[in-house]
């Protein structure tokens, strides 16, 4: 097959409908538009006008609440910590917010780091997060770690 001979499958494109090309098209004088009205000029009707009647968007209830000052933070587990220190690519004996992103165990850094207990870890590390959970923060202490915490 050759560029020259690529060609649409059949009935995919159709002609556009000449309108307002005389009465025995079908489509002249007021092309399928009717006789005035809103439909039948230009812009139509208002996106979310139903006519008068109460519009869906003001019929359902209003819901939930979004808190412009709500912090985001970046989810770091146990066994992901455990995983990235056995394969090397993490120092147990310092790690902060710059390795974790070196070491691509976090994408993005948003509002700051915290630690979950997902998993287990039995290396001897020294982590610095915003943020833990006291499950995680027990789990390090107990396999002989500490958990700082930065302001």
């Amino acid at each position: 097959m050759k560029l020259n001979e690529l060609k649409d499958n059949e009935g995919a494109t159709k002609n556009r409908k000449r309108v307002g090309r005389g009465i025995g098209s079908g489509k002249g004088k007021t092309c399928g538009l009717g006789h005035k009205g809103q439909k039948a000029r230009s812009g139509g009707a208002k996106l979310g006008f139903e006519g008068g009647q109460m519009p869906l968007y003001r019929q359902l209830p209003k819901h939930g609440f979004k808190n412009p000052f709500a912090k985001t933070f970046a989810v770091v587990n146990l066994d992901t910590i455990q995983k990235a220190v056995d394969a090397g690519k993490l120092d147990a004996s310092s790690i902060t917010v710059e390795t974790l992103l070196a070491s691509n165990v976090i994408s993005k850094k948003l509002d700051g780091i915290r630690l979950l207990a997902r998993g287990a870890i039995t290396s001897k590390v020294e982590i610095t997060v915003n943020s833990a959970s006291k499950s995680a923060v027990a789990a390090v202490e107990k396999a002989g770690g500490k958990v700082n915490f930065v302001k």
